[in-house]
């Protein structure tokens, strides 16, 4: 008859060897990379054309991105079951999904792989021809104002677009720039362009999407771009800055609509993205080969591009419980809870570790304040834990709000915090402080601080992030030393730094 402990090493050797194998056959068969620091960035992007379709013949047209701005495409796939598909070769490229009758909403994709081996500028191009919009008498004196002020203050079409940005703004104070605002019309096209058109100034708009890794139904972006004679000068409407922003990608240029649906309504076009640190050469390959290896058919590239920003997340956790299970069972660091740390490290990834801390320490020191006061109210558990949600939520809403008013981006995280737990947090160290005196909550909260801090600097290493994300196998490896260490009964660091007079005797 096996012993419990032996039942547990054989398991945990064979998860440990299992993960460890797949490994290996991955890197040395299908030619996965070990290591991430010589591998360049490459994302994936997923596009979801969704739309309600109507009687009749049903015509899509999407506009595909070029290389443009330095960046490389290195494969494009489509999802068009039961449609007829198509790619015109007219500049700019369209994929065209046809279909003759439709009866359900449906969902089209589009996804794609690109890399940036260099930052080049944009390639020139012929500018439009001017195309002013019709304007009222009133907006037409406006505009004539507002353009006499703007050309009185710049000396060239850069500054001039400058200072445009700025008073078609929030934080614009021209009068005339508020009147075209408040009556301009959707149908007269975008008011910017309008105005560099009345100007003499050819423009356009540069579509394209803000890279964020993770991010899930995001909409595409519009930067502007006026032609100064010479060179097309890119400018962010949003914060009238020059330039092309590192973190953009360039989906297409000119006035051209970005997506076209006829025979159907209420379409959406939506992008799902996810980064990952490989060389382009093993990403085309591995794409190459999903449908030879049945191996790579279940592995998480094999997930469409939405869950795979999911998953990179949540293949993470085990590393931070690995932390949490060394520093409690070899080190013996007490924590507020068993795994209350993990998702303080998940708001720490979010928030940066310092910022993180900082408005962690606020809330927690706040919500014990206000919980000893709720205390003398003698109110029961469920009302009390509810009270304190509602108190924590208004505390993170209040230092949104103050942290926007001075400017302070970082601290608009505060989102992220998971609210219950800083509930059951404050509520179960004020019980503490009650029982045990404020040592022992000094000692546990300061624990799990400290645990959560070891757990972020694991999750956010590129190296860990690299393999979790590539070899999810080595999931089952850190299952299995988990499962190893569950049986540990020596003395902990903790326990000899406590004992080691006697050890002198």
């Amino acid at each position: 008859m096996l012993s419990s402990r032996l039942k547990i090493e054989l398991i945990a050797g064979a998860l440990i060897l299992f993960g460890v194998g797949l490994t290996v056959y991955k890197v040395f068969a299908l030619g996965f990379p070990l290591l991430p620091g010589e591998y360049r960035e490459v994302w994936t992007i997923e596009t979801k054309i969704s739309f309600q379709p109507e009687s009749g013949a049903v015509d899509v047209k999407l506009t595909l991105p070029e290389p443009v701005a330095g960046w490389e495409l290195l494969d494009e796939h489509f999802a068009s079951s039961g449609f007829g598909f198509a790619i015109r070769g007219e500049e700019p490229r369209r994929a065209n999904w046809t279909k003759q009758n439709l009866q359900r909403e449906t969902t089209l994709y589009y996804k794609l792989q690109a890399y940036r081996p260099t930052v080049d500028a944009l390639p020139d191009r012929p500018p439009e021809a001017l195309m002013p919009p019709l304007l009222n008498p009133d907006q037409q004196v406006a505009m004539e104002r507002l353009l006499n002020v703007l050309r009185a203050k710049s000396v060239d079409v850069e500054s001039f677009t400058s200072l445009l940005l700025v008073e078609m703004g929030p934080e614009g104070s021209d009068p005339d720039a508020g009147f075209l605002r408040s009556t301009w019309e959707e149908e007269s096209g975008d008011i910017l362009l309008g105005i560099l058109a009345h100007a003499g100034i050819p423009a356009g708009h540069l579509r394209g999407i803000r890279l964020e890794d993770g991010r899930r139904r995001q909409t595409a972006s519009a930067l502007l771009e006026v032609y100064d004679g010479d060179n097309w000068l890119v400018f962010d409407p949003e914060t009238a800055s020059r330039g092309l922003p590192p973190n953009f990608f360039v989906w297409q240029r000119g006035s051209q609509a970005l997506l076209d649906v006829v025979g159907g309504s209420r379409s959406r076009l939506e992008f799902a993205l996810v980064s990952n640190s490989l060389p382009a050469r093993a990403v085309v390959a591995m794409e190459q080969r999903l449908g030879r290896y049945a191996l790579l058919d279940f592995s998480v590239y094999a997930l469409p591009v939405e869950q795979q920003g999911v998953f990179k997340g949540l293949l993470l956790l085990p590393v931070a419980a690995l932390v949490v299970v060394i520093m409690r069972l070899l080190v013996g660091i007490s924590t507020s809870g068993t795994f209350m740390p993990i998702l303080i490290a998940i708001a720490f990834i979010q928030t940066t570790l310092l910022v993180g801390l900082g408005i962690f320490l606020t809330l927690v020191a706040a919500g014990l304040w206000i919980r000893s006061w709720l205390s003398h109210m003698n109110l029961l558990l469920v009302s009390r834990i509810s009270a304190v949600v509602i108190v924590v939520i208004f505390l993170m809403a209040t230092l949104a709000l103050v942290s926007y008013k001075l400017g302070l981006d970082q601290v608009l995280s505060v989102s992220f915090f998971p609210v219950v737990i800083l509930a059951w947090t404050i509520e179960r160290m004020s019980i503490l402080w009650e029982e045990e005196g404020p040592h022992e909550v000094l000692v546990q909260g300061g624990g799990s601080l400290l645990v959560a801090v070891l757990a972020y600097l694991a999750m956010s290493n590129r190296l860990v992030s690299h393999l979790t994300f590539n070899f999810p196998e080595l999931t089952l490896s850190l299952l299995g030393v988990i499962l190893l260490l569950g049986k540990y009964t020596g003395y902990r660091l903790s326990e000899l730094y406590r004992f080691r007079n006697l050890g002198r005797d």
